[in-house]
């Protein structure tokens, strides 16, 4: 394996700051409704420290690449949580390291009692969405909860067998 993924530390806060930043806008997804904009970007380990929460980084010798996390999706049935924030440095791609943040948030997600995952993305992250389908998700026509994400238009949801 070339990388490691390890729960968030408050020491990783400004390099996934940096991470989504930089991968938003290599997406152009800059705007009002995006997650780029979220208060809890500055301070990743402190938003996922809280109940039913958790984010995890991956490093790649020695330096944080990407991260992923899981959180109740705000406004839904307390059974469904949401895949946030998950993003990678370019270096980080095509490693295997999505598909292994993603199994592990989801064991996390099954850990603390959820049912299902929810997720938002953009059509024009087609790695992501292909990662995504492959791992079960399935496509939702309309958003669902209130994630404050109104620019996303792609919805996927996950239930757990």
């Amino acid at each position: 394996m070339t990388f490691h993924i390890r729960p968030i530390d408050s020491a990783d806060d400004a390099t996934m700051a940096a991470i989504i930043r930089d991968v938003m806008k290599e997406h152009s997804a800059v705007g009002p409704g995006y997650s780029i904009n979220d208060p809890e970007v500055d301070f990743m380990s402190g938003a996922y420290a809280q109940a039913r929460c958790a984010y995890f980084v991956v490093e790649r010798d020695s330096v944080v690449v990407g991260g992923a996390g899981i959180a109740p999706l705000a406004d839904a049935d307390p059974q469904t949580c949401e895949l946030r924030k998950m993003y990678f440095r370019p270096s980080a791609r095509r490693l295997g390291a999505g598909s292994a943040i993603l199994r592990r948030c989801l064991d996390a997600a099954r850990g603390m009692g959820y049912r299902r995952c929810y997720l938002e993305t953009l059509a024009l992250m087609q790695q992501a969405t292909r990662l995504y389908e492959r791992s079960g998700f399935r496509p939702v026509s309309m958003p669902l909860g209130l994630s404050g994400h109104s620019a996303c238009d792609r919805w996927y949801l996950l239930e757990f067998g």
